[in-house]
């Protein structure tokens, strides 16, 4: 039996360790602990990498569409159009800025929002809409940019799991207002805790984010504001700009991987593979594919040493903080289906050509036997 893991971070570390110890030991010897300069060269390197004129870090990528929505001046009363199928900080972040989250169900290729629907969730309260980038896969997102200038909406871009991924020729993240970033030590581009980041080209958000986050000051003890404190490290942002050498070649690999995996699989009539959108590339931060049998086969593959994931169990309108909203699974048919079926298989830079041949293996082995 060969053990593979979901995601293999401890590999990841070894093949960067000497740089990576080298950029921790010169913030702890300079207590370069808060701000400063490693902050402000990751910052400017990562907005650097992405073309755009503006990065925020901040402690986490729930922060970043928090900030960004209240530096927008989303609040109470207004709407904040949002996809059915994510993790809960799109959502939750929309609550606590005093909004409502409009959920809009998913299409069944990508698990994308149904840029198709979003017109109808559109009403006179109506200030922003939200899609995920999902599973390391942009959007629809032109389309859903063309909507917002038709009615006058903010886009912010959820890029948590979509590191420097492209849609026609532009990378996620560059088509809106603002993009969000996660760098939960599991994404692709990941420190070894939590951080996050706004990117912007708006010279005036850029101030308001810098300010909201920062207890609402851009000088020391000048306080135009009341804000938060939400702040990436200095230890966090030297292993970032580290990382950020590498992540184009191991997106790369990922998609290499996830190639591989499709290739092997797509025979496998119970299985549905991942699909990439057209004029997408796609860095698949996960491997999704679909499944009647989703449950049956994890346990399966996890007595055979695989580990796996489901991306996400319960889709949000359904989850109980969202009950008062009284979805039913009429409402968003897709997402319902969806959740019982999706399953997330090992995938990262350095999976290997036997542990995946293993995995489909078993994959194969668990399905045609029943």
């Amino acid at each position: 039996m060969m053990n593979v893991p979901f995601v293999d971070l401890k590999i990841q570390y070894a093949t960067i360790k000497s740089e990576v110890d080298t950029a921790i030991a010169d913030v702890i010897s300079e207590t370069a602990f808060i701000g400063g300069k490693y902050v402000n060269r990751f910052a400017k390197n990562f907005a650097g990498k992405y073309g755009m004129k503006h990065c925020i870090p901040c402690a986490n990528g729930t922060d970043a569409i928090y900030i960004t929505l209240v530096a927008l001046g989303i609040g109470q009363g207004d709407e904040v159009i949002t996809v059915a199928n994510s993790w809960i900080s799109t959502s939750e972040t929309i609550s606590q800025a005093g909004a409502k989250p409009v959920f809009v169900d998913i299409e069944p290729d990508y698990y994308h929002i149904d840029e198709n629907q979003i017109e109808s969730k559109v009403t006179d309260r109506t200030k922003a809409i939200i899609p995920v980038h999902l599973y390391g896969q942009p959007a629809n997102i032109k389309r859903i940019a063309e909507i917002a200038r038709k009615y006058n909406l903010v886009l912010i871009e959820d890029c948590a799991q979509a590191h420097f991924a492209e849609f026609d020729g532009g990378k996620a993240g560059t088509f809106g207002n603002a993009a969000t970033f996660s760098y939960y030590p599991g994404k692709n581009l990941g420190a070894y805790g939590d951080g996050g980041a706004i990117l912007t080209n708006e010279d005036e958000l850029y101030e308001k984010v810098r300010m909201y986050a920062n207890h609402g000051s851009l000088v020391k003890h000048q306080h135009r504001i009341e804000g938060i404190n939400s702040r990436l490290d200095g230890l966090q942002a030297a292993v970032l700009d580290v990382k950020l050498k590498y992540i184009l070649e191991w997106n790369r690999r990922r998609l290499e991987n996830a190639l591989y995996l499709n290739k092997k699989l797509s025979a496998i009539d119970e299985i549905t593979i991942p699909k990439i959108r057209e004029n997408a590339v796609h860095v698949f931060h996960l491997y999704v594919i679909r499944t009647e049998k989703r449950d049956e086969l994890a346990i399966h593959l996890k007595e055979k040493g695989i580990d796996t994931g489901v991306h996400y169990p319960i889709a949000l309108p359904f989850m109980k903080a969202y009950e008062y909203l009284g979805h039913t699974r009429e409402d968003f048919p897709v997402a319902h289906h969806c959740m019982d079926r999706i399953l997330s298989l090992p995938m990262f830079p350095e999976l290997t050509k036997e542990q995946m041949d293993f995995m489909v293996e078993e994959i194969k082995n668990y399905i045609t036997r029943k």
